[in-house]
């Protein structure tokens, strides 16, 4: 059988599916020549998904470590079946097929810069050293990278775990400082609200918009802890707290925080935040959904209930140049890497 650049080979069930649609993919470790192989050495599981797991098993690690290590078992990937959401991860290059158009060789320390729903991934090590209580899992194994795969090599200046971290939600701020550029280049300075600005996703977005041009920013948290959080980080014009599930209070709160707002980003891990998101926003606004909690249907037939003129963009993940973009962020924002790093320390 020869290869597909996008990795229909590697789809074991159903057939005709693509990998990330496919109930279980074949996660061999021997590669055709324009694959490539990756020594894993940490996962990064999505927010959405550790959340569910987590919540779903009361806190107890050892049950969550387990639960992790039957999907990928099972699937030959790591795709949450309730959220089907997934993560990415770091590691080295073991092998590149002679025909890889990926531009990585062996020895390269990588991050993934694709979806592990739709990644071949075996675990050898059982996550032994990994306590289930954190979204990054150290892990033994390996992981099939397709031609049409995204990876990106590791830069030197930064910690593996801080990179990949990064890396993780690189796409929120290159669509988040695309779109507020779009606004500003047709005379326009608009006002960005980030719903879970203080996470990983939102303060990045919070700093593309501010950097891209942005009237006002408004970082919107769910806890006082966060808000003296963001606050200290100075990436947001004014910070408030609100229930993004509570559609009026988040329409309120945002108001009075210099709403309504012209571009909504949505970086929050639960579900139920779309009619919120929806009517913060200005007629003629834009909500950009990152969330894997998003219910779409929510968020459209929502809009429609409530004669909300609102573009909708559903976040992919990818823009070129994002994980560039989003790592120097990092380096020139003090605010988003001190949020980044005591989130680590956290964990």
């Amino acid at each position: 059988m020869s290869s597909s650049p996008v990795g229909l080979h590697r789809v074991l069930a159903p057939s005709g599916v693509l990998p990330q649609a496919a109930d279980k993919l074949d996660a061999r470790p021997e590669i055709w020549p324009d694959e490539v192989r990756i020594a894993v050495e940490r996962l990064n599981l999505d927010a959405a998904s550790y959340r569910q797991l987590a919540e779903a098993h009361g806190g107890d690690g050892a049950a969550i470590r387990r639960v992790v290590l039957d999907i990928i078992g099972a699937r030959g990937k790591m795709q949450n079946p309730v959220t089907g959401s997934g993560g990415m991860l770091v590691g080295v290059v073991d092998e590149a097929g002679p025909e890889s158009p990926l531009g990585v060789r062996k020895g390269d320390r990588v991050a993934t810069l694709v979806s592990l729903t739709l990644t071949p991934l075996q675990i050898t090590d059982e996550l032994a050293s990994w306590d289930g209580r954190s979204e990054q899992v150290p892990a033994q194994g390996h992981a099939i990278l397709f031609a049409r795969s995204i990876v990106a090599k590791l830069p030197d200046d930064l910690k593996p775990e801080l990179a990949l971290a990064v890396m993780d939600v690189c796409g929120a701020p290159a669509l988040t400082a695309r779109v507020v550029r779009e606004y500003v280049d047709k005379g326009t300075k608009p006002v960005v609200s980030v719903i879970g600005g203080a996470g990983k996703s939102g303060s990045l977005s919070l700093a593309a918009a501010r950097q891209a041009g942005a009237a006002r920013t408004i970082g919107i948290v769910p806890v006082e802890s966060e808000r003296d959080r963001l606050t200290a980080a100075g990436l947001a014009d004014a910070v408030t707290l609100a229930d993004a599930r509570d559609p009026v209070a988040l329409a309120t709160a945002v108001e009075e925080a210099g709403g309504p707002a012209d571009i909504t980003v949505v970086c929050v891990d639960v579900p139920g935040c779309e009619h919120g998101a929806v009517l913060s926003t200005a007629a003629g606004g834009t909500v950009i959904f990152f969330s894997m909690a998003t219910s779409f249907s929510a968020a459209a037939l929502g809009a429609e209930g409530l004669a909300a003129d609102v573009t909708m963009l559903v976040g992919n993940g990818y823009v070129p140049g994002h994980a560039d973009y989003a790592l120097e962020l990092l380096r020139t924002e003090p605010g988003v890497r001190g949020l980044f790093e005591s989130r680590l320390a956290e964990d």
